[in-house]
């Protein structure tokens, strides 16, 4: 069986493909489908945004498919960046650039109150058109300072809970665990081997 990650961000990619590895799901990326117009992410939701991925791929693609949106939410911020994590320091912003907009936004704000949260939906849709959402979270807090070299977006500066060390030092070994798009992917995996079994299709040898 196929699965198509309706994701052009290659981190993310990597971090789903690795979950997905001895599940003998075939994998798919949106470049197998050629040129695949950009979807606008203007939902208000991380929901919104991705079912409006899955479905735009999948009436492509004709498979299974899977798209997922995600941010990061501080509390002191009102859930700010959510959403717009991605575009939270304008377009073309860097990664430094949105992380600094944070720091600078919190530097009064003491250590207690600096609690946050990685949040990521998923959107899967069947060859039918059904769709079924999932979510991950990933509880934690804010650090003063950027610190750390491994993953990406956010991750210098999330503290996740039960540590004292970002994302970015603990590395992708702890990330693919915990984090919030790894228990998005649990429940994900969960369904599909529930719905079916791609042994099931695979031709005999």
């Amino acid at each position: 069986m196929r699965l198509l990650l309706a994701t052009s961000n290659r981190n993310k990619v990597l971090e789903m493909e690795r979950a997905l590895e001895n599940t003998g799901w075939q994998v798919m990326m949106l470049s197998d489908l050629g040129d695949m117009p950009e979807v606008e992410e203007d939902g208000t939701t991380f929901e919104d945004n991705a079912r409006k991925k899955a479905r735009s791929a999948a009436e492509r693609a004709k498979t299974w498919t899977l798209a997922e949106d995600s941010g990061l939410e501080v509390d002191a911020l009102g859930g700010e960046p959510g959403v717009k994590s991605a575009r939270y320091a304008g377009e073309g912003a860097s990664d430094a650039d949105r992380i600094r907009k944070v720091l600078d936004r919190l530097v009064a704000v003491p250590e207690e109150r600096r609690t946050a949260r990685f949040r990521c939906v998923m959107c899967l849709v069947n060859p039918a058109g059904d769709e079924t959402c999932f979510d991950g979270r990933c509880e934690g807090s804010i650090a003063h300072d950027a610190c750390g070299s491994a993953g990406f977006g956010y991750d210098p500066i999330f503290v996740p809970e039960g540590y004292d060390r970002t994302f970015a030092e603990l590395g992708l070994g702890v990330k693919g665990r915990i984090s919030h798009r790894a228990r998005a992917m649990e429940r994900v995996i969960g369904f599909l081997r529930s719905q079916a079994d791609p042994d099931e299709h695979s031709p005999s040898p």
